[in-house]
């Protein structure tokens, strides 16, 4: 029983300096009401069952905890035994969950959604690094904060459900914390990254428009038809604040512009911004968006589009289960309804490409699809390494140019496909990796993956198998 309760938060006596402010009085803690934290009115409907969470620093101070050991042992290894001055770098996720309703029920099926919040404290340093988390993207490093019933798309729900721990995590930035590490006192200064978000969430937690917009990037300003011209040279500018600053814009219209004025002037920002997000690429979600647009081209080449002017719903339908029946039968890949992870690391290889070459018709389509293939496994690595100048220096150094080779190729080679238009990951790829790991040193230890592994587990203790079989 004892253990039990030293491993929830909310057993750890630990002091704030300032004091919280905004910051749920509520001190039983343990679970709390996600809720807690807003006043209620007295007409509302029992929001209460909808969403349960621990108290954002109460969690925090478990996760510390947790790490006491480790990080003692950082401190004997650099030589230093300072109290003062922690400073602990934190990786917020959050990801909705399509359909979690119980799966045995005869009844109706209801459409229940869920979102998860989670973090996973990233690095703790003092003068130097005393402490970096090994695994950033395994499930075991990403403490879940919040769960709600709420669908993601929810926005009003959502912002609502989320408030609590906006206001939480605004309150611990302008504060320090005073907790017990090795017996002695120490304090704990705390930055939060929000790096684990899909591309969905991104836009909706900054007030952008949704993925199909013209505005085709969460870091930058460009527009679809300019970013599939000039593919490669464009600089991150987006910013939390630049956006607050846009949405007043769009909000007051200072100018009395017209709406396409006023939308091209806020770039797209046209609801308000309620939680800070890092502008980053997620990894795992731009291996996913890349492989269907691969899926498309091989496709493409199978049925010999470059010759074509429109082709008709069936023979795009033939080539498609050409492609699936060559993959199957070459790479035992069964095809998917919708691409997922496993299947984007199997179809991104050299040996699915001379798969597909075999349907593939003329001889230099094939070596251009070749070329593409192998420029691509060159750059993935640097967004995918936890560490790129460590694991895959060479990729790092080369990304600039083979992106800019691989853009060349696209709007050669492929150009009709990107005649004006251009998929949101794939610009990013190109366009923005290199800035992202200068700032950050790394895309991949800063990806969705730990919070993405982890909805499998919540699936497994609700007991709901969903998106494994349907079973009638």
């Amino acid at each position: 029983r004892a253990a039990e309760k030293e491993l929830l938060p909310g057993f750890h006596d630990f002091e704030w300096q300032p004091a919280l402010k905004n910051v749920s009085p509520c001190c039983n803690v343990g679970i709390i009401n996600g809720l807690s934290g807003w006043t209620s009115w007295l007409d509302d409907a029992p929001a209460d069952t909808i969403t349960r969470r621990f108290r954002y620093d109460v969690a925090l101070v478990s996760a510390l905890k947790d790490l006491e050991e480790d990080i003692m042992e950082g401190l004997k290894n650099s030589g230093l035994d300072d109290t003062s001055g922690f400073s602990v770098m934190i990786k917020e996720s959050c990801d909705g969950m399509g359909d979690v309703s119980e799966k045995h029920g005869g009844g109706p099926a209801v459409p229940e959604k869920a979102v998860r919040f989670s973090f996973t404290i990233m690095s703790v340093t003092l003068v130097t690094t005393v402490f970096t988390e090994p695994k950033p993207n395994s499930e075991l490093s990403c403490k879940p904060l919040c769960l709600m019933f709420v669908d993601e798309s929810d926005h009003e729900t959502l912002t609502a459900v989320l408030g609590p721990i906006v206001a939480e995590r605004n309150a611990m930035k302008e504060s320090r914390l005073i907790l017990s590490i090795g017996g002695l006192a120490r304090s704990f200064r705390f930055h939060f990254r929000g790096t684990g978000y899909d591309e969905k969430m991104v836009r909706e937690m900054e007030g952008l428009e949704a993925s199909g917009s013209t505005y085709v990037c969460t870091l930058c300003d460009t527009t679809r038809s300019d970013a599939s011209q000039n593919m490669v040279l464009h600089a991150i500018t987006r910013s939390h604040d630049e956006n607050l600053e846009r949405y007043e814009i769009w909000r007051k219209n200072p100018y009395s512009e017209s709406v396409e004025e006023l939308r091209d002037r806020v770039k797209g920002v046209s609801a308000k911004p309620f939680m800070e997000t890092q502008p980053t690429l997620d990894a795992l979600h731009c291996d996913i968006g890349n492989a269907s647009e691969f899926y498309k081209i091989f496709q493409d080449e199978i049925g010999e589009v470059y010759t074509k002017v429109n082709p008709t719903r069936e023979e795009r339908r033939s080539w498609r289960t050409a492609l699936d029946k060559q993959l199957r039968k070459k790479l035992r890949l069964k095809p998917v309804m919708r691409m997922n992870g496993n299947y984007a690391r199997r179809l991104m290889t050299q040996e699915a490409v001379e798969a597909v070459c075999e349907l593939v018709p003329t001889e230099e389509r094939r070596e251009a699809l070749r070329e593409l293939m192998r420029l691509y496994l060159q750059m993935k690595p640097v967004w995918r390494a936890t560490c790129p100048a460590k694991e895959c220096p060479d990729q790092l150094c080369r990304y600039s140019f083979n992106s800019q080779r691989f853009a060349d190729l696209l709007s050669s080679t492929f150009k009709y496909r990107y005649n004006g238009k251009i998929t949101n990951y794939l610009h990013k790829t190109l366009a923005h990796v290199p800035e992202i790991i200068e700032r950050d040193g790394s895309i991949g230890a800063w990806a969705s993956e730990g919070n993405e592994s982890a909805n499998k587990l919540f699936r497994r203790f609700r007991k709901m198998n969903a998106r494994q079989s349907k079973s009638f």
